[in-house]
């Protein structure tokens, strides 16, 4: 008897995390955390002292609304609109305890036993994991040589099971962002085949163009075919508190508040306090975390000469992520774990983000940048490039 937990692998941060277990990092080389994409740093005093305050409040001690407090949906309907144009409403959004939740409730809302998910890769594994878990097959959808999936080969895999496409941008692990004009491909696909566009925009707040990252929401009908993901966590460094939210129609929301109403009740309370003043207050800060951001960015790509001589290639970079292909005969998964120990690096192999039978993983690694200031990077480089299997 295989259960619904045991279908899937095991968390794969938390596997590198083991690889730790035993090895000591001399003072003048520190270990070099790159495989998480999660702020270490607490969100701003400004924000600690309001959270405080609404501690005080009893009603954050209290059961809330299963889709969330009108407050914070309304202000991000508000936020969401202008963003990206055409208009979006409170009662459009769920609050869910987190972007994996939000992706969760969406996919049981979707799909039965033996449905199908198109999910270009490499893959965000926990959107895997779920739907191993869920008894949904995952649909590998190749992309090309730069991270971007093709809608064309995405209809070839389309059957009478397929529910969704789910695209993550800017992507994880891959750090692309996906050109508007590939998106509104994706969705205009999506619709003629009567399925849904999932597109998971967690680091949304670090998209290096300015404006809008695509024009799926100015299309009146948006609603009948695309499910927008956030995640407040990244933006105001609010990973504890759990604080996502799922944007669609109505209708699909009242299948989402069955979801959420029997696994969570409601989003936690603090959570949403901080992410409704994060909105009304933090423009300007969060406008310097994606300057800080991308200027990370900007050092990723302008060390890269040095290890491009050696055979390194960097196939994609944004937001949180540089991914790269490695030049060593040693698949990426033994890399890794050497990486740890000769060189105090800790990242995350390819073969975490691809199905076991692609072995594009074996070339491949993911770095997640965003905790490591521009020295660092240089120190990383400098470790990589030293490097010797």
């Amino acid at each position: 008897m295989t259960t619904r937990t045991a279908s899937t692998f095991s968390p794969p941060v938390m596997e590198a995390r083991r690889w730790l277990d035993g090895i000591v990092f001399p003072p003048e080389r520190p270990l070099l955390n790159v495989s998480q994409a999660a702020p270490v740093d607490p969100p701003p005093d400004a924000l600690q002292q309001a959270m405080a305050e609404a501690l005080r409040d009893p009603a954050c001690h209290l059961y809330g609304p299963v889709l969330g407090n009108a407050a914070l949906r309304d202000a991000l309907a508000a936020r969401t609109s202008a963003i990206y144009g055409g208009r979006v409403d409170g009662d459009q959004f769920a609050i869910t305890a987190g972007c994996n939740q939000a992706f969760a409730a969406t996919i049981a809302a979707l799909t039965a036993e033996g449905d199908e998910i198109l999910l270009p890769t490499p893959w965000y594994f926990n959107h895997k994991m779920w739907l191993d878990m869920s008894g949904v097959r995952a649909v590998p959808l190749s992309t090309g040589d730069d991270l971007l999936p093709d809608p064309q080969w995405a209809k070839e895999l389309i059957t009478p099971r397929t529910r969704a496409i789910a695209l993550v941008t800017p992507n994880n692990p891959g750090g692309v962002e996906y050109p508007p004009a590939l998106l509104a491909a994706f969705r205009d696909l999506a619709r003629d085949a009567g399925i849904k566009l999932i597109v998971d925009e967690t680091y949304r707040d670090f998209h290096a163009m300015e404006g809008a990252p695509h024009p799926l929401l100015e299309d009146e009908d948006w609603h009948d075919t695309v499910i927008h993901l956030y995640s407040f966590s990244k933006s105001y460094r609010l990973t504890g508190h759990r604080t996502g939210a799922i944007l669609g129609g109505i209708d699909f929301l009242s299948e989402v508040e069955k979801f959420l109403d029997t696994v969570a009740i409601c989003p936690p309370q603090l959570g949403q306090r901080a992410a409704l003043w994060g909105i009304e207050n933090l423009d300007s800060w969060l406008a310097g975390e994606r300057a800080e951001i991308l200027k990370r960015r900007r050092a990723i790509s302008d060390g890269l000469p040095r290890l491009a001589g050696l055979g390194w290639r960097l196939k994609g970079v944004g937001a949180y992520f540089a991914y790269l292909e490695h030049p060593f005969e040693i698949p990426s998964d033994a890399l890794a774990k050497r990486l740890v120990s000769q060189s105090g690096i800790l990242l995350l192999p390819g073969t975490m983000f691809r199905p076991d039978a692609d072995p594009a993983g074996a070339r491949e690694v993911r770095i997640a940048f965003a905790n490591i200031d521009t020295q660092e990077i240089t120190e990383l480089y400098e470790r990589l490039a030293n490097f010797a299997p």
